[in-house]
């Protein structure tokens, strides 16, 4: 990260995976000590914490590449603003600019999303959408029955999408009310974006931060879902992370006490050449 920041003018950004408790102290030690590293080094830490979506039971091998599909979905979609796609622009643009003010207070950060079908979407095109193929069939038709919304209209629809970003399942859980900046980023037909349901996403996420900073926009895409990501920036609270810094202290000082240990069974086991 210094290196890069030597060499471009852009800032550099950094995604963070924390090892599970399971994975072993060492890792636990070695994220937190890197942790620490990057923070100083980067613009921005967006963590996110595979103890917390591992499933109960599951390997951490077995569940690499679910873990590695979330991540891409949620980053997948954020990159992808400001991006001019066949359907054009949306009518609130959130560009890379956007992004790189809500992440410039630097520190660590998380991402929410959350995803509805879109009902009476028509006649579906043979090419899949951006989200069906980033989502992937099999997600689609799990999510399905929990997360169709009928009879609601589109500015209650994306307040509520925005409302289960946030509240529910981040990359890295944290109290969000401790956020300095969040970005909201709404994707979707163009005919179910709604310029009044972000503007009142955006009050309402204003409304449970620390900071007052909220930017927002839509982005038009083809496709059979509505989805939103919410982007908490600058968190000061993550016991995750709080959690992970103890881990790391408890691991060095255990490792220094068997050193000195080891150490003092060695002089007292062998004689000195000298006197």
């Amino acid at each position: 990260a210094r290196h890069l920041k030597k060499i471009y003018k852009e800032p550099v950004y950094v995604l963070g995976i924390l090892p599970a408790p399971e994975e072993g102290r060492l890792y636990s030690y070695n994220a937190a000590r890197s942790l620490a590293t990057l923070v100083k080094e980067a613009d921005n830490v967006i963590l996110f914490d595979n103890s917390a979506w591992k499933n109960e039971g599951e390997s951490i091998k077995g569940a690499f590449d679910r873990l590695n599909d979330e991540i891409v979905r949620r980053f997948g979609l954020l990159f992808r603003a400001g991006e001019v796609g066949q359907l054009g622009i949306g009518e609130m643009v959130v560009d890379s600019s956007e992004i790189i003010n809500t992440l410039r207070g630097g520190g660590i950060s998380s991402v929410g999303y959350a995803i509805s079908e879109v009902i009476d979407s028509g006649p579906v095109e043979k090419d899949r959408g951006f989200f069906d193929r980033i989502i992937g069939r099999k997600q689609i038709e799990e999510r399905r029955p929990e997360e169709k919304l009928m009879g609601e209209d589109k500015t209650s629809r994306i307040l509520s999408l925005v409302r289960r970003a946030m509240l529910g399942r981040l990359t890295l859980p944290c109290e969000y009310s401790t956020t300095s900046r969040a970005l909201v980023l709404v994707a979707g037909p163009p005919d179910d974006l709604d310029r009044k349901g972000i503007e009142k996403a955006k009050s309402w996420v204003e409304e449970n931060i620390a900071g007052v900073e909220v930017r927002g926009g839509d982005y038009p895409a083809q496709s059979r879902y509505v989805a939103a990501i919410v982007l908490l920036a600058s968190i000061a609270d993550a016991p995750r992370v709080t959690n992970l810094l103890e881990i790391a202290k408890e691991t060095k000082a255990t490792s220094e006490r068997i050193d000195e240990e080891n150490v003092l069974k060695l002089d007292e086991s062998i004689e000195p050449l000298f006197e």
